[in-house]
């Protein structure tokens, strides 16, 4: 039943999505539009990291670029279309593995669906409505769970490492699957990375592909701090910037508070015993940690944390009066405060007040303590 229904839910929002591209979205997509662009001048053997592109910049690995190169060689629109009806369908596969994966689920999945899409709604239709490449990243760490919990060690570290390649803020999983012990996991981590590492070789030959990750790496670096003053930034460091200005103060802040997230996570993945399947948890964990600790940090990045915010529908129950209402408020805050319903001087200075990055970071101590209790 649940499949069928999930079905009639695609249905739905491909249409959905195929009316909202005739009318708005094919003119949008920025975000899509670099990655077409990057991957039309990888399969050109082109340069992919040009200062003259100003903000829209391409700040993944070449790899990435070559990897979507086929579909950036179809017309533009019809790139995005295709685009657009993926991203449509990730989403709907980041819900279902959400839900069907959590370790013994209180609730129903339509239930938990439910208020985790009204939670994480906004985001939701911010990534579509962009064309990013968020939802597959957290796809891909989900199809790593089910690896484990397939007691598939190995796949488990491919999956991952498919993840960092889209965005290698994924990288933060690698320290993870070391702490797991098996060696498989973080060999095949290691292994797919390398290979993707050395792929462009294959189009740019061994001088061209350094040149290429040196371009990426001054790119990352080098278009960071102007954008932690961003009103769209709810990342510590972005949220330290807000509240003192962009310099050593903030910095320093956003470093300490990094090194107690961090702390508070290894704490957590030592404290299994008596966890059945603790790799759900733990991978929630470190999925929300992407936006929190990413200089770029975008609100919409928050979608990642769907596992977490599934994870506190679930148990909610289970929690004490003030600890469900704090819940509802981290999580309705940032989900109908809406633009379009305050104003754009209304919103910047909400956005700009970093309530959102609050909320989140509540939310994350939250999940935090259902470990503690031993509740997931």
């Amino acid at each position: 039943m649940e499949k069928h229904v999930a079905w009639i839910v695609l249905i739905c929002l491909l249409l959905g999505a195929a009316a909202m591209f005739q009318s708005r979205l094919k003119h949008q997509m920025y975000d899509f539009e670099v990655y077409r662009v990057a991957g039309v001048r990888a399969a050109a053997g082109e340069a992919l990291y040009r200062v003259e592109d100003g903000h829209w910049q391409f700040k993944y690995f070449p790899a990435f670029a070559l990897a979507i190169a086929p579909i950036a060689q179809l017309p533009a629109m019809t790139a995005r279309a295709v685009w657009l009806g993926l991203s449509v369908v990730l989403l709907v596969i980041l819900v279902s593995l959400s839900t069907s994966l959590l370790p013994e689920r209180r609730h129903s999945a339509f239930v938990i669906a439910g208020f985790a899409s009204l939670a994480l709604g906004k985001f939701f239709i911010r990534e579509v409505g962009l064309g990013q490449s968020n939802v597959l990243l957290a796809v891909l760490v989900l199809s790593a769970v089910a690896a484990w919990r397939a007691k598939r060690e190995g796949a488990a570290g491919a999956w991952l490492a498919a993840a960092t390649i889209v965005k290698p803020y994924a990288v933060l999983f690698l320290p993870y699957l070391i702490l797991r012990r098996p060696t498989r996991g973080a060999a095949a981590y290691l292994g797919v990375v390398a290979a993707a590492l050395l792929l462009p070789v294959l189009r740019y030959g061994w001088s061209g592909n350094l040149t290429l990750l040196e371009g990426w790496f001054a790119t990352v670096t080098q278009s960071t701090a102007p954008n932690l003053a961003s009103q769209d930034n709810t990342s510590v460091a972005g949220m330290f910037a807000a509240w003192f200005g962009v310099g050593p103060l903030a910095s320093w802040l956003a470093l300490a508070l990094t090194l107690v997230l961090l702390a508070a996570c290894t704490r957590a993945f030592l404290k299994t015993r008596g966890v059945i399947h603790p790799e759900y948890l733990d991978a929630a964990l470190l999925l929300f940690l992407i936006p929190l600790l990413s200089p770029q940090g975008w609100d919409y990045v928050l979608l990642v944390s769907a596992p977490a915010v599934m994870l506190l529908i679930d148990r909610f129950g289970e929690m004490t009066r003030p600890l469900q209402w704090l819940v509802v408020a981290c999580m309705a805050i940032p989900a109908f405060t809406l633009w379009d319903v305050m104003g754009r001087e209304a919103y910047r200075v909400f956005m700009m007040s970093r309530l959102v990055s609050l909320c989140a970071l509540v939310e994350f101590a939250l999940v935090l303590r259902l470990r503690d209790r031993r509740a997931a």
